[in-house]
């Protein structure tokens, strides 16, 4: 079990490099089980993209577990929600349930993570199974924004706990940061697959609230089906 007196996040970066992040961001990436915060984030992706026509049945498959997001749509409305809660395994975890309203009905994006103190970094569980598991590295850029860049990714089902190929994997960069001019967040996330290269992203601005943790209703249905013991392996 992963106990402290701050959030995953900060305990990621390390003090002095958490500091370096503009203020809005440090109460954001925050919430955590110490402050008792989420942070209900609304906006719009002013883009959401996919790559070239033989990756779409990849986006498709990954959708059906809430991974990825097979559509290409402009000004769609966007909500993302940020709740800590304590595992079956006794280890604080963080939602990352990304939702895009659509014309044909809203799609899910989900993960969620919780800070490995084996592996030192933030792991980052994707899906409602989290079949997926991935570390991620996170820095600070020099106007206080926030970089998560992932590594790579094992799938574990049952007994089964593999690497996933370089050839069917994918590569995430994740850059976010505070507009001071426009009081929102700035996000922009890009997949790419080292093989058959861009895979899906999206880019736009939203506001953010926080509220109570505990006493958010949606949380149930933000917590994923099926939750995965294992952290993986370096290999």
């Amino acid at each position: 079990m992963t106990d402290g007196n701050s959030s995953i996040f900060r305990r990621a970066l390390g003090e002095a490099e958490f500091s370096r992040l503009h203020p809005e961001m440090q109460r954001r990436f925050s919430v955590g089980l110490a402050s008792g915060e989420g942070c209900i984030g609304a906006g719009t992706m002013e883009r959401v993209w996919q790559g070239k026509g033989f990756v779409k049945p990849f986006l498709w498959l990954g959708s059906t577990r809430n991974i990825l997001v097979p559509v290409q749509a402009s000004n769609v409305p966007f909500t993302i929600e940020n709740l800590p809660y304590r595992d079956r395994y006794g280890r604080e975890t963080v939602t990352f349930v990304r939702t895009f309203t659509l014309p044909r009905g809203p799609r899910r994006f989900d993960a969620t993570m919780v800070y490995s103190e084996a592996r030192g970094c933030v792991l980052d569980y994707l899906g409602t199974h989290q079949h997926l598991g991935t570390d991620l590295d996170l820095s600070v850029d020099d106007e206080g924004g926030l970089v998560i860049r992932s590594g790579e990714h094992r799938f574990r089902e049952g007994p089964v706990d593999v690497r996933v190929p370089d050839w069917i994997g994918a590569d995430a960069t994740v850059r976010e940061s505070f507009d001071d001019a426009t009081g929102r967040f700035r996000i922009s996330v890009n997949v790419t697959n080292r093989r058959f290269g861009p895979l899906f992203g999206y880019d736009g601005s939203f506001g953010a609230r926080y509220v109570a943790a505990a006493k958010y209703s949606r949380l149930a249905l933000l917590r994923p089906r099926r939750e995965e013991r294992r952290e993986g392996r370096r290999e």
